[in-house]
């Protein structure tokens, strides 16, 4: 029971790290966290469907493919993250307006702050949703390192929204996504404690 508790407690920081990443350091400067707000951005552009529509029917989409390959409790666990993150923008995002006087501190702050809080989910069998899901299937698959994987995905997903978006925000996502992946590896790599193990997905190879 401990080892549970302990287990959910990380996850709630780490959703919490998570959000305050994105809302305080990074949305202020329109600086995109990840693939699928890339991914909801393109639906919206191609296919006029409202931005919070195209952003459900992404994570939704995710969560699908999480339930059928990771099984329920990593879904839940994964569920519980994205609300607690979702909630965590929606109340502190007005407190964002640049925290501090210097963009490249502000990037760097909230890629590490955020890099942080995902490695603390995914080494608590849970994840952020969006394109952490993907990337995990690929990296069981091939047993790749999984923040290398989130990196390229979200690196030709940045290319494909380049049309969309100011192309110096896309340079600016690619290196918020490079500081945080290569966080995200090594906290996954990390020596767990006792009490956190690194989650074994029971990917069923085809």
């Amino acid at each position: 029971m401990p080892k549970i508790v302990i287990t959910y407690v990380c996850i709630v920081v780490g959703a919490l790290l998570q959000g305050l990443g994105m809302s305080l350091f990074l949305f202020p400067h329109n600086i995109p966290s990840g693939g699928a707000a890339g991914l909801a951005i393109l639906l919206n552009h191609w296919v006029q469907l409202p931005l919070g529509m195209s952003l459900w029917i992404v994570n939704f989409s995710f969560l699908v493919l999480a339930l059928k390959y990771f099984g329920f409790t990593w879904t839940v666990k994964t569920m519980i993250a994205v609300t607690i993150t979702s909630v965590t923008v929606s109340f502190t995002t007005n407190l964002g307006t640049y925290l501090t006087p210097f963009f490249w501190l502000d990037l760097l702050l909230g890629a590490m702050i955020f890099g942080v809080g995902v490695g603390l989910l995914i080494r608590s069998g849970s994840s952020s949703g969006g394109m952490v899901i993907p990337t995990l299937m690929i990296a069981q698959y091939n047993d790749w390192s999984p923040g290398k994987v989130m990196l390229w995905l979200n690196f030709f997903i940045f290319l494909l929204t380049a049309s969309v978006i100011d192309i110096r925000i896309v340079f600016y996502a690619i290196l918020c996504q490079t500081v945080s992946t290569n966080i995200i590896d090594f906290i996954y790599h990390l020596r767990a404690p006792s009490f956190i193990t690194t989650p074994s997905f029971g990917w069923r190879k085809k």
